[in-house]
């Protein structure tokens, strides 16, 4: 099982774009439980479990992933395949916040089912109002799980 709940999933291995990222999280009041992973073996490893152990479900209480696409061991695109595969995360929206701007990119992960993609980086002020329209997934999540 993981060894901290999570509402929140943030892949990504820029210690800067961790740092960004978590303050407009909070800025937008959707701070509360993030778990910070570096890679897309890492990420796997969180929500399913690691290889040659047991195999867990995911965290319960998980609500959003933010995906890098550019990762080291596993990317993104790799990650994203396997959330979308899996009936346990598959309705788990998957916004990615990357620097491609390839539009092959764009257009695999929309077709893999990610809820959004946006390209980094972007002005500090226009990061911020795109990450809280990413809290958007989160509360209607929230609202879902509610009874």
């Amino acid at each position: 099982m993981p060894d901290a709940p999570a509402d929140i999933l943030l892949v990504e291995d820029n210690p800067n774009d961790v740092e960004l990222t978590l303050h407009a999280l909070r800025k937008n009041g959707l701070a509360a439980s993030v778990r910070v992973v570096r890679d897309g073996v890492e990420a796997l490893e969180f929500l399913f479990g690691s290889e040659g152990a047991p195999p867990h479900d995911p965290p319960p209480g998980l609500k959003l992933i933010l995906l890098d696409l550019k990762l080291p061991r596993l990317d993104g695109i790799e990650v994203l395949k396997r959330l979308k595969a899996d009936p346990r995360t598959r309705s788990t929206p998957v916004v990615i916040l990357t620097s491609s701007r390839q539009k092959r990119d764009l257009v695999e992960c929309y077709q893999m089912g990610v809820n959004s993609f946006i390209v980094k980086p972007m002005d500090y002020k226009k990061f911020v109002e795109a990450v809280g329209q990413v809290g958007l997934y989160w509360m209607l999540v929230n609202q879902r799980s509610e009874p």
